[in-house]
């Protein structure tokens, strides 16, 4: 029974443990990169997709991962060329966090960073646009009432509401003709006038004290945008005769 005991605690012992930091990334950024505000748009869809964190570290801190001017070219914008140097490439969270960054995912979700309705950053490495059909694992059943819900006091979302919505407000099937329509969902609520009433939990920082929002605000996670996003993916553009013409 002794030796049998023995056994078992030698092979436990050579059992894979998950490591407390397999679902933690430690990145370094430059302060002009903080105070650009692609991260707090970038990292927390990171983390809903895989569900690993990113830290944010200061400088001299342990980290694995760092943007800079070293490393693999990402991003461009503001003046400058985005690279991420990669200190522990078999560290599992990184290598997930630099798979998703190459992702289309990822790449879009870089791209679609537009506050007030100016794109900061592109690709380091722009490649030819392919024609191909958008994919979003949201929930679309879901989406639809999210829609509804968050949405539909402005915009028409479903073909049986279209008499209630602002008339000024473009429904979500004529913004669905639009070639960046996406991306232009992606990140609305850095487009005018969204963010003065809208909130995306973990993303959008609180209303200041002195500037309330002009109506009851729209408050939305992550999820639910994804939703949302994979709802819009399965309208049928609205047939406007002519491309839409937008700034």
């Amino acid at each position: 029974m002794t030796r049998l005991i023995f056994l078992i605690y030698i092979c436990m012992s050579f059992a894979p443990i998950a490591r407390a930091d397999d679902r933690l990334v430690r990145l370094l950024a430059p302060q002009a990169l903080l105070d650009s505000g692609l991260l707090k748009h970038l990292l927390p869809r990171f983390s809903l997709k895989t569900q690993v964190r990113v830290q944010i570290v200061a400088l001299g801190e342990a980290h694995e991962v760092a943007f800079g001017r070293e490393g693999t070219p990402v991003f461009v914008g503001p003046s400058a060329v985005w690279s991420l140097r990669v200190l522990e490439p078999e560290h599992k969270a990184v290598r997930r966090f630099t798979d998703w960054l190459s992702s289309e995912v990822g790449q879009r979700t870089i791209t679609s960073y537009a506050p007030g309705g100016i794109q900061m950053f592109t690709l380091a490495e722009e490649q030819e646009a392919e024609d191909v059909a958008l994919e979003f694992d949201g929930n679309v059943a879901k989406g639809r009432e999210f829609s509804r819900r968050l949405c539909g006091r402005c915009h028409v979302v479903r073909s049986e509401e279209r008499m209630n919505s602002i008339g000024s407000t473009p429904s979500f099937f004529v913004l669905r003709t639009l070639d960046n329509w996406a991306d232009r969902f992606q990140a609305f609520y850095t487009l005018n006038p969204h963010p003065s009433f809208t909130q995306i939990e973990g993303v959008t920082p609180p209303f200041a004290e002195n500037l309330p929002p002009p109506i009851v605000p729209v408050e939305m996670t992550l999820r639910q945008l994804d939703a949302i996003l994979a709802y819009v993916a399965k309208l049928t553009p609205a047939d406007l005769g002519a491309p839409l013409q937008h700034q």
